[in-house]
């Protein structure tokens, strides 16, 4: 039954536990916490109401699951296009300066709209170009922790467009439409791209971060 995944080249197991610890420790943390909160408010709810919280909690989980799920499955498609790594290396071709700050902010932020996810648009550009951007950043004798915390912020601009899975989930669970709502998510999440860019011209100028 595993078969239709080994011919797409999933990996199905991880080599070291260490590398799913982070992942782990989340999902024992969520799970205590609910533990917790159901012994503290079990004789607050009425009679049926645990029933009726999980039945409401499950339905709820399944809708931002899909759309979550959705999301990063069009991320790697996308990813996995021939023509995608013509992009990327275009980006990586991005030369302002002489830092690879600007290269790094604008690919970032770029793959990040098109999966429609933080984590999926900073995963795929530092798989693609991290050792480029660390062989650039040596020369010029810049820290690794620049380059990190330039791609962290980036990350977070475009990545809430509007087929963005988070983005879908609270409309869907608020109730509201693209067309009620998304200027101030706009506003809100998009405009702050620009703080990457700032903080690369901050550098540039006084060459502190």
């Amino acid at each position: 039954c595993l078969a239709p995944f080994v011919a797409m080249k999933l990996p199905l197991t991880v080599p070291a536990v260490k590398n799913v610890g982070s992942i782990w420790a989340l999902i024992i943390g969520r799970v205590a916490g609910i533990a917790l909160a159901v012994a503290v408010g079990f004789k607050r709810l009425p009679k049926g109401g645990l029933a009726k919280a999980l039945n409401a909690g499950t339905i709820g989980s399944l809708l931002a699951i899909m759309n979550t799920a959705s999301e990063v499955g069009y991320g790697n498609v996308i990813a996995a296009l021939p023509g995608f790594k013509s992009i990327a290396h275009a980006m990586l071709g991005i030369h302002i300066g002489n830092s690879p700050l600007v290269s790094e902010a604008v690919s970032v932020t770029t793959l990040a709209g098109i999966t429609g996810s933080a984590s999926g648009g900073m995963s795929i550009a530092l798989d693609l170009m991290a050792k480029d951007w660390l062989a650039w950043a040596n020369q010029i004798g810049m820290s690794p922790e620049i380059l990190h915390r330039v791609a962290s912020m980036a990350s977070g601009g475009l990545d809430t467009m509007p087929h963005n899975g988070a983005v879908i989930t609270l409309l869907a669970v608020c109730g509201l439409t693209h067309v009620q709502s998304y200027v101030d998510i706009f506003a809100m999440t998009v405009i702050k791209t620009f703080m990457a860019f700032f903080i690369i011209f901050l550098h540039s100028v006084t060459g502190i971060l």
